[in-house]
């Protein structure tokens, strides 16, 4: 097999081993995960790569409750995926380039080949060339010698016609003219042989110039193949490796998921319990407030009624009781939980798992119940509204260090807010706290996967976007 055969038919194999595992891998991860999420169309690899980190942080966002670890090597996972295809394509276009820099190679080297065998050529007749100039000038020199010596005009003819006899003069005068004009023949053939002799001179130098170029074309040619096959070399190891980590990080969080939906299922539960609990304690207090609203409304119509007796006059008429309709709920007046804007990284509501990683939950996602605030660790958080601390400090719902507040009820609506995992808490169960009070620093405690504040605001027993009430 000739080298450019071997080139070839190892940048095909290659060629088609990358596409066979990239295929495989793709086929893989599809049938585990799922397909991956599609990118947003991006204009160049900048916005793709901002694409993905925002993709990755929407996986992290979606596994809130789930160790770090796990959560990273779930987004690791989705950024790994999304930068195959490309790394894919990046090989391919790099191999494309090793296959063209062969060709000019090859090309290059044919070229060169067909210039030596032409300076081969020139060269060889150039060397006849000069033999027949050579005897030529014998020839030339021989008919100038004898003419010298016979006083212009050869005595022995037979240096031209082989003949040692003489004739008449008639045909000695003949015969000088033949030898004459054989001499000038052999000064015209000496010209074109020499006018010969010069062109073929320079068709030389132009093939050596040629050869010369043809030389360096093809060493900086051999070294763009080098560049292109060290690149597609580079190529392949990134896309080895990216198959090698996703392969390797979808094996471990398949092995973890028991594990970790035993741990979500536990969360829930808690969530589910603190849920209950907000609950309970809003429609106790609902009702007390109810309560204490009928009491107000029936002591009024008593007085209306002693005051009538009094001056003399029937009662007014008993009409049944009505409570009284909730009002709205703005009319809490919450503020930021927070002295500067800082900015919300995660919405409230549900939170569907994004394709292409594990479904841990099992059904899709979770619900939200609060929102995010991208603050650091060790961020004053202040009380949204003046009310009392009905738990504060460490607890198992996920939160960390954790504060409730309870809000009381206004207009017929009950509020409780909560702030988890804060690095601490400066407030204690029971204490009264007015609106914009220090209540605690805000950190990563609990089911955090890094520095930021949890909040939430439960109205009537069920959680509400804080939104609708800053």
């Amino acid at each position: 097999m000739t080298p450019k055969a071997r080139r070839t038919a190892a940048a095909r194999k290659a060629l088609r081993h990358s596409r066979l595992i990239s295929t495989a891998v793709v086929l893989a991860l599809a049938a585990s995960l799922g397909a991956p999420a599609p990118l947003a169309v991006a204009d160049n690899l900048e916005d793709q790569q901002a694409a993905l980190r925002d993709q990755a942080a929407r996986v992290q966002d979606s596994l809130e409750f789930v160790d770090a670890k796990i959560s990273q090597a779930a987004a690791d996972l989705v950024v790994y995926q999304g930068q195959l295809p490309g790394a894919q394509q990046s090989l391919l276009e790099a191999q494309g380039r090793v296959a063209g820099a062969v060709k000019e190679v090859d090309a290059l080297a044919a070229r060169a080949d067909l210039a030596q065998q032409n300076k081969a050529k020139i060269t060889q007749q150039l060397q006849n060339d000069q033999q027949k100039i050579t005897e030529t000038k014998k020839l030339i020199g021989q008919i100038a010698t004898q003419a010298y010596k016979s006083g212009g005009v050869p005595s022995n003819l037979s240096l031209f016609f082989g003949s040692n006899q003489g004739g008449s003069l008639t045909d000695t005068i003949d015969l000088a003219d033949q030898a004459l004009r054989s001499q000038n023949s052999a000064m015209d053939k000496l010209t074109q042989q020499n006018a010969t002799n010069v062109n073929s001179q320079a068709r030389l130098q132009a093939v050596e110039a040629e050869i010369k170029d043809l030389k360096s074309k093809a060493d900086a040619a051999l070294e763009r193949e080098k560049a292109a096959r060290d690149e597609a070399e580079a190529k392949k190891a990134q896309v080895d490796k990216l198959i090698a980590d996703t392969t390797r990080i979808n094996a471990e969080l398949q092995a973890a998921k028991p594990g970790i939906q035993n741990q979500l299922a536990q969360v829930k539960a808690q969530q589910d319990a603190v849920a209950a609990e907000i609950a309970e304690r809003d429609r106790k207090l609902r009702e007390a407030w109810l309560a204490e609203q009928r009491r107000i409304a029936e002591a009024a119509a008593a007085a209306a009624a002693a005051a009538a007796k009094a001056q003399g006059q029937a009662p007014p008429p008993q009409a049944p009781y009505v409570p009284p309709a909730p009002g709205p709920i703005s009319a809490f007046g919450l503020r930021h939980p927070f002295a500067a804007n800082i900015p919300i990284t995660s919405g409230f509501g549900w939170r569907a798992t994004p394709p292409g990683t594990i479904d841990f939950y099992g059904q899709g996602g979770y619900m939200h119940t609060g929102i995010d605030f991208g603050a650091t660790c060790g961020t004053p958080v202040y009380a949204a509204a003046a009310g009392t601390v009905f738990s504060a400090g460490w607890g198992n719902d996920g939160g960390g260090n954790r504060v409730k507040i309870s809000h009381g009820v206004i207009q017929g609506n009950s509020l409780t807010t909560v702030y988890y995992h804060n690095t601490s808490v400066v407030v204690s169960v029971g204490q009264q706290v007015s609106q914009g009070q220090l209540i605690a620093y805000s950190g990563t405690t609990g089911n955090s996967t890094g520095c930021h504040a949890h909040f939430e605001t439960w109205v009537n027993g069920q959680a509400v976007d804080p939104m609708g009430l800053l």
